[in-house]
């Protein structure tokens, strides 16, 4: 089966029937003496049982902000200061810090972005993964425990001797096939994969993609995609959901998104992806970002729209549904 052929079947497979996590109006702030950075504001979205669901968008629009924080893993001077995030039907934003290590990893894992800083330089793969496993189930028997930790490697694509080998021995993709292999060792329902393909050749990009379909296909599990590779959520992803400056501004299934995209700058970012079919100059989005601690009236993009209009600068637009399962927050398409 190819890769884009898994991804096709990947699709068909996702159930709507269930939300695995909701995040509901979610505002994470940074403190500085200058005032508080709105690194994200008022985002809300779902993911579903077996879902992939791609989060894009340029560096700083608070994707991996968003992301920490359903974790709850934001660290100072950052804050949550408002919004729910449901796991399960659990909401996170109330947990003492006990309850959230015991939910961490055996409900909710993390693939870091990089594996090179995220393994201990100086323990086994074997011990690594063997301490997630404990810490949350204790004590394992040492046959049962090594044949666990084998056939979660096997499931990665990686080869038994990987087991006895340290961080520096790996290249970078089994690094990060490593990693994978420790968020899904307890079988969470939800894992956030941050940027997983990034600082990676593109062939080892097309191992890694397999491998995270490969796992979802097998045990279920439902992902969220950060990332600004568009060619990669293409292949994996369900539904996309741009954002920029710390808000949400479009939400669709793939096809929707890469066919027809609504926003004008989720129009940019797909026109940025180079192709082979033809020459054309680097589209380029004129002007910069406005600063986070002092957000304009009205569109939160208007400032770098090429479609602005008046109403764009008076009033912020509402992210609603615009077609079936299509939400946008522009008036373009009012």
């Amino acid at each position: 089966m190819s890769f884009s052929q898994a991804s096709e079947n990947a699709r068909a497979s996702v159930s709507q029937e269930a939300a695995v996590l909701q995040v509901c109006d979610l505002r994470v702030y940074y403190d500085t003496p200058l005032g508080a950075v709105r690194a994200v504001d008022g985002v809300s979205f779902e993911v579903y049982q077996g879902e992939v669901l791609g989060l894009v968008g340029e560096s700083g629009c608070g994707k991996t902000t968003a992301a920490m924080a359903v974790l709850r893993l934001v660290q100072p001077p950052g804050r949550i200061v408002g919004g729910q995030v449901f796991l399960n039907g659990v909401e996170l934003t109330r947990l003492s810090e006990g309850e959230l290590r015991r939910i961490r990893w055996r409900e909710l894992a993390l693939i870091p972005q990089g594996a090179m800083n995220s393994l201990n330089p100086v323990m086994k793969v074997r011990d690594q993964i063997a301490d997630a496993i404990e810490t949350h189930e204790g004590k394992q028997p040492a046959r049962e425990l090594k044949e666990r930790i084998l056939q979660l490697l096997a499931t990665v694509g990686l080869p038994a001797r990987v087991y006895n080998m340290y961080p520096h021995e790996l290249s970078g993709g089994m690094k990060q096939r490593v990693c994978i292999a420790m968020a899904i060792a307890l079988n969470p329902p939800l894992i956030i994969a941050d940027e997983p393909t990034s600082a990676l050749d593109v062939v080892v990009q097309r191992v890694v993609g397999e491998t995270l379909l490969r796992v979802k296909e097998q045990l279920g599990v439902s992902i969220i995609l950060i990332g600004h590779d568009m060619g990669l959520q293409a292949q994996l992803a369900n539904r996309v959901a741009v954002m920029y400056a710390g808000h949400l501004v479009e939400l669709a299934p793939v096809l929707a998104i890469f066919s027809a995209p609504l926003h004008p700058y989720t129009q940019l970012l797909i026109e940025a992806i180079p192709t082979i079919k033809q020459r054309k100059p680097l589209k380029l989005t004129e002007g910069l970002t406005h600063d986070l601690r002092n957000p304009p009236p009205g569109c939160i993009f208007h400032l770098r729209c090429p479609h602005a209009m008046d109403v764009c600068r008076s009033e912020k637009p509402p992210l609603r549904e615009v077609r079936p399962g299509h939400f946008l927050a522009c008036y373009l398409h009012a």
